[in-house]
């Protein structure tokens, strides 16, 4: 009797486990995972030249320095002079970025946050907050300024200044993204994962995230849906809030700025390494100073030394295999202009050996 009672225990053991073993021809679909890359720095989005001839930045004086989108000035009660550039991240995985934010509440605190995935092309792309399945440790906050007055993703990218040997000078006030399809990157065409079938969930999830504006004047939202298609990216041009380092009191030298993408690896990717990118300037304050003078009249020239896409460093020595784009005429000696757009018209964007002229502010693009 005590026989028969343990066989029939094991049979059922093993009618369970071989409930829970899928059969051999059964097809185990792997999540298609993101690839985040930095685009090169001070480039507009879905550029695919030479990324030491972006011109996507400039020296910004402003008079008020606790104004986020300050109008640059040549002229005044000079109180910050800022580095602003565009900045840009495309996905090249092999699926989306998906990323769904949910509070409790209307007037609540800020969302939670999970990454969805989509399991296989062709598969359906998960549609709210529950059908996400990895937690992270960011969140989303609506941004009341009048020039966004939407959801932001906090902490995607940062920007810093540092020195050749890696320390931190200037450190970004930016933290909050509102993610879309904004661009085509220039390789989208060599990509598997990119979309070609508007009709395909892929294609659906393209024109979604094409018109994406993170729930634009609805602070009471309590789901929002933010991410970037294979094969697209966003960018943030250098004339939005925040879009700029701090150089005031920066000493005269030579520096990298540096952007990074997901750098605290919140998001799950499937590769890292290509996460940063990065210039090479020096910078001068004027009469070959070291140090600003007490009043400033004038901004310090920045010259574009080199540009390393894919790098974290640029102003130390390359290391094997490591990429660096000089300037063939020469660096760019950049004081206060007019944008990338009309670089000869009333500003000062000009290659070596070329006289600066004079400047006018520009109005800040949002979004």
């Amino acid at each position: 009797m005590v026989f028969g009672r343990v066989v029939s225990a094991v049979a059922a053991v093993l009618v369970v486990v071989a409930g829970l073993v899928p059969p051999a021809h059964a097809v185990v679909r792997q999540p298609l995972l993101p690839d985040l890359r930095q685009a090169p720095v001070g480039c507009p989005g879905g550029y695919g030249g030479d990324p030491a001839l972006c011109r996507d930045w400039d020296v910004c004086m402003v008079t008020d320095a606790g104004n986020p989108s300050g109008e640059c000035v040549t002229s005044g009660a000079i109180r910050s002079v800022r580095l602003r550039f565009t900045t840009a991240e495309d996905n090249v995985g092999e699926g989306p970025l998906l990323i769904y934010g949910r509070r409790s509440r209307p007037g609540g605190a800020g969302m939670e946050v999970r990454q969805g995935f989509q399991n296989g092309r062709g598969a359906p792309i998960p549609a709210t907050f529950a059908d996400a399945t990895r937690a992270t440790g960011t969140s989303m906050y609506y941004e009341p300024a009048q020039a966004h007055r939407h959801w932001h993703l906090m902490d995607f990218a940062r920007m810093q200044l540092r020195t050749p040997g890696g320390r931190t000078v200037v450190a970004d006030r930016k933290n909050g993204f509102c993610l879309g399809d904004r661009y085509r990157t220039a390789d989208a065409a060599s990509l598997p994962g990119a979309q070609r079938d508007p009709a395909s969930p892929e294609g659906q999830l393209a024109t979604r995230l094409g018109q994406n504006r993170c729930g634009r004047d609805d602070p009471a939202a309590t789901e929002m849906a933010e991410g970037i298609s294979v094969g697209s990216g966003d960018d943030y041009r250098f004339q939005v809030d925040f879009q700029w380092l701090d150089l005031t009191d920066v000493a005269s030298g030579t520096y990298d700025v540096v952007t990074t993408v997901n750098s605290d690896r919140m998001l799950v990717e499937s590769r890292y390494d290509n996460n940063s990118s990065s210039i090479s300037i020096s910078v001068q304050w004027p009469g070959g100073a070291r140090r600003r003078p007490a009043v400033i009249t004038e901004a310090p020239a920045v010259t574009l030394l080199r540009s390393c896409p894919g790098r974290e460093s640029c102003a130390g020595a390359l290391t094997p295999g490591g990429r660096a784009f000089a300037r063939p005429q020469g660096p760019v000696a950049v004081t206060p202009r007019c944008g990338s757009t009309a670089p000869r018209e009333s500003c000062c964007c000009c290659c070596a050996g070329e006289p600066p002229t004079a400047v006018r502010g520009r109005a800040a693009a949002v979004r």
